[in-house]
């Protein structure tokens, strides 16, 4: 159902932003090709953010979380503006539920994004980058202990895969990988609860930051206030830098909103490993962290997981097409 869904989405935007009668092939491509063009701008972005974070030193993580939420807030809103979309805000407010789950999500998302920031910053790029090579494993042990949903055979196996991994990087490490853990975790439930609010994702981020913007700027003013903030005491290049955490923060959210309509989830699934494999990189080649025999053997369960999970998807999407195309059309009725 998500899919057709998608696909209906991304039918609609291309006949909206073209103008085309629906079947024009021409069209249609292109609007296949400049969807999945800003799905991997997204998700690259987000695996190259780990060389942005180093840059905001010597701001502590905290510091730099708080502006993130303040400067976010800024360009998501100016978003908004140009864009013309605040029916939402009236109907959030009139929902102490969806409410609830909405500062809910943005406890969650506070926790992922300030323990993201402190791991890479502290030299934990790769252990960081694997919270979200398992996060669709765990997103899946969600849904079956929180949603009753029932797994199929081989994601059974990718999941206890995946549970291996975890306890060979736990001998390997010589403790949990609490980091990956805490990443995994955190946003898995995020998603759920964002899934719960159905907010798209501009709405969703104005209304998360929203949330946060006082607290963050409170910590800010208070940082000041001692004499610990880095904001103007680093010079005009870290001040733009820490401003630019917003940027950092919404242009991706943006380029994957527009892919989201584009092209169909199967391909954003695919997508999304691009992110922590960037990551992955970045950690064994650029920052040059340590990779024992045991952590290369966690990680080779991890993606053997992770191939199953996706073999198992695209399978079972052709398996289910099949089905329907092979099902008999209904008679027209005659007149």
């Amino acid at each position: 159902m998500a899919a057709t869904e998608a696909g209906a989405a991304a039918t609609a935007g291309t006949r909206a932003t073209t103008g085309a009668p629906p079947g024009t092939p021409r069209d249609a491509h292109g609007e296949h090709r400049f969807g999945l063009l800003n799905g991997i701008t997204a998700y690259a972005m987000w695996g190259l953010v780990p060389l942005f974070w180093p840059l905001l030193k010597p701001a502590a993580a905290t510091e730099i979380l708080a502006h993130r939420m303040v400067w976010s807030l800024a360009f998501v809103a100016l978003g908004l503006l140009v864009v013309r979309r605040w029916a939402w805000a009236g109907e959030l407010i009139r929902s102490p539920r969806q409410l609830a789950m909405l500062v809910g999500a943005a406890t969650v998302i506070t926790v992922n994004w300030g323990v993201y920031i402190w791991s890479v910053n502290a030299g934990h790029v790769v252990e960081a980058s694997l919270g979200y090579f398992i996060n669709p494993l765990v997103t899946i042990a969600i849904g079956v202990l929180l949603l009753k949903e029932r797994l199929r055979r081989w994601q059974w196996v990718a999941v206890g895969t995946g549970a291996a991994a975890v306890v060979v990087l736990t001998i390997g490490y010589g403790r949990p990988p609490w980091i990956s853990l805490c990443l995994a975790f955190s946003f898995a439930v995020y998603g759920l609860l964002k899934k719960k609010v159905g907010l798209g994702g501009l709405e969703s981020l104005s209304a998360e930051t929203a949330v946060l913007f006082l607290p963050a700027l409170g910590y800010l003013l208070w940082l000041g206030a001692r004499g610990e903030s880095t904001f103007g005491s680093e010079g005009v290049g870290h001040m733009a830098l820490l401003a630019a955490t917003g940027l950092v923060t919404a242009v991706p959210l943006v380029c994957f909103g527009a892919a989201a309509i584009r092209v169909p989830l199967s391909t954003l699934g695919l997508l999304q490993y691009m992110a922590p494999m960037f990551q992955f990189l970045l950690g064994v080649l650029y920052f040059k962290e340590a990779m024992p025999l045991e952590r290369w053997l966690g990680f080779a369960l991890v993606w053997a997981a992770l191939s199953l999970l996706t073999w198992d998807a695209i399978r079972t999407a052709r398996n289910n097409r099949r089905l329907l195309a092979a099902r008999p059309e209904a008679p027209t009725p005659q007149g």
